[in-house]
């Protein structure tokens, strides 16, 4: 069963470049991710999506991910409500489109 993860971001002003590449030539290649994309949503707003092959597969990939998300947590904003700098969904497909 495949599963989906999606991170919301907001990028602090000017720290654009420095987000996107954190995440350029390999550095989110984490173990079991099948693909993702990074889309932008508005103005200094981000979102990943990444699909992995099992629940197993994203749990496992968890800690090279924080240490990606280390690696530029400065250009990042708090996103309020306790959220902290990410704003994390996942779960399994329900129905393919």
């Amino acid at each position: 069963m495949q599963v989906y993860n999606v991170v919301k971001f907001k990028v602090k002003a000017g720290e654009e470049a420095a987000f996107l590449d954190a995440h350029r030539d390999g550095k989110a290649k984490w173990p079991g991710l099948e693909h993702g994309v990074i889309i932008k949503t508005g103005e200094q707003s981000f979102c990943l999506i990444g699909a992995w092959a099992s629940q197993d597969a994203m749990v496992a990939a968890r800690p090279a991910m924080i240490k990606t998300l280390d690696s530029f947590r400065s250009t990042l904003e708090d996103q309020g409500n306790g959220r902290g700098v990410t704003d994390a969904v996942s779960g399994a497909v329900v129905l393919a489109l």
